[in-house]
């Protein structure tokens, strides 16, 4: 009897050395979580026994039972690094499209050749799918997808308007229109650019010119004319282009523009009252802005267009120029206060972004930002029930329950830490001391197996 009691305490300090020498071996793996041996001991009886002079039987492992403790949060730079800081569990999925589910708390993500979010091991992270302002659509386990982060946004869209808001200084000389050079500062007061798109998402730059124009400086004041008039004219890509409706200016010979526009170039007209205002009638229309809306003609390609647009695009593309505040003031210069126009190309991801409730949102260069899911997260009744499949991942069990899903900072899951890891919460100090403990018991159950081998040599050599 004594021999099996002096084995069965071997075998546990040898279970209790493999239990810390895994937590030691694991020590720097990210979202390890250790765990404790737990022994009980043997002790049998029946109803004819005298339990008062019965001795044990031994010790048997009763469980190796993990410990879901915090372990500590490092900062990285790489942002779809996760840790959860407090309960709870990352959903992951073996493929893209399954529903089998494994619950990890190792963070360490990366995006695929795909642009899947997925860990070391392949395995794919799990979002729920999220409305326009970012809440969750459904909390399920089974409405749980990949998550995807595209490296392009979007689809081209031409512009349309421009619209800015500016500030004319009324103290720039008046200029001989005809005279007009957009490669000579010397010819216009004041000029400005945006960046605008054709149907295809190819992006174009257009330019305003402002020139004031000294063929009006003793003109009558009436509603479309006066000494405060200026003349806008527009160029895309460098070319010249007309504005409907807008009037015509013959150039001057000795101009550029004389041969580059030989049957002259449409401007639009704006006339500013005495306050630097543009002009209104008494019944406050506007009628210092001539045309009152300011288009261009076609930009594409072919008999009384632009030529801007290139062949493939939309050829009947029309672009306005519209303005939210427009003023002449004096003591100051020239100021844009606003510009942009309603156009995209298609975006190229910028920058990926995980706030503390696992909202994703990815940004591209076109000014779009997409949000793409919420990380789904996941709690147990009995974590340390959960049954362990390797790469720092568990399976739901019986002894667990099924998984309870839920988001970050919601009830007992806790809040998630983009570009952080969880270290592995295995300390190792008293890890060490564990292992000095296992390593006596074993040696002091070896004794007692000498002993008893000691004391049976001495019996079977009597004679």
């Amino acid at each position: 009897m004594s021999l099996n009691i002096s084995i069965s305490g071997i075998n546990a300090a040898q279970k209790h050395l493999d239990v810390t020498a895994n937590n030691i071996a694991n020590v720097n793996t990210i979202g390890f979580k250790g765990s404790r041996a737990e022994f009980s001991d043997v002790y049998s009886s029946s109803i004819y026994t005298d339990t008062r002079t019965l001795v044990g039987n031994g010790v048997q492992t009763a469980s190796v039972s993990q410990q879901f403790s915090q372990g500590s949060v490092n900062t990285t730079s790489n942002t779809l690094d996760l840790a959860i800081k407090g309960d709870g569990f990352f959903v992951l999925s073996p493929d893209s499209d399954s529903l089998d589910r494994t619950y990890t708390r190792a963070g360490a993500f990366r995006c695929d050749e795909e642009g899947y979010v997925t860990n070391s091991q392949g395995s794919y992270l799990q979002v729920y799918d999220v409305n326009a302002d970012g809440t969750v659509k459904s909390i399920s386990l089974d409405s749980t997808h990949a998550l995807k982060i595209p490296d392009t946004a979007g689809s081209p869209e031409e512009t349309t308007i421009v619209e800015s808001s500016m500030t004319l200084p009324a103290n720039a000389d008046y200029q001989n229109v005809g005279a007009f050079d957009p490669n000579d500062s010397d010819t216009f007061a004041a000029s400005t650019s945006v960046k605008i798109y054709d149907s295809l998402g190819q992006s174009h730059t257009a330019t305003y010119y402002f020139v004031k124009d000294a063929d009006q400086e003793n003109a009558n004041e009436t509603d479309t004319t006066g000494a405060n008039t200026w003349r806008m004219f527009v160029f895309i890509d460098d070319k010249p282009v007309d504005i409907q409706g807008g009037e015509t200016i013959d150039f001057d010979a000795s101009s550029p523009m004389s041969a580059t526009c030989p049957d002259g170039l449409s401007c639009a007209t704006l006339v500013f009252d005495s306050e630097g205002n543009i002009k209104t009638d008494a019944n406050n229309n506007i009628t210092g802005m001539i045309p009152a809306r300011i288009n261009t003609i076609e930009l594409g390609q072919g008999v009384d267009r632009a030529g801007v647009i290139p062949a493939g695009a939309n050829q009947t593309q029309v672009i306005e120029f519209a303005f939210d505040e427009l003023h002449m003031f004096g003591g100051t210069t020239f100021s844009v206060d606003s510009i942009g126009q309603n156009g995209s190309t298609v975006g190229q991801l910028t920058s990926v972004e995980i706030d503390d409730k696992g909202l994703v949102s990815a940004s591209y260069s076109n000014g779009t930002s997409v949000s793409l899911g919420m990380v789904a997260m996941a709690n147990f009744s009995n974590p340390q029930g959960l049954t362990q499949v390797g790469d720092t991942s568990w399976r739901a069990s019986l002894e667990s329950g099924t998984a309870i899903p839920s988001q970050a900072n919601v009830g007992t899951v806790g809040s998630i830490q983009s570009s952080a890891l969880e270290a592995s919460n295995t300390d190792l100090a008293s890890q060490l001391v564990e292992l000095i403990s296992a390593q006596r018991n074993y040696q002091a159950n070896s004794r007692a197996l000498e002993v008893n081998n000691t004391v049976m040599d001495s019996i079977l050599n009597i004679r």
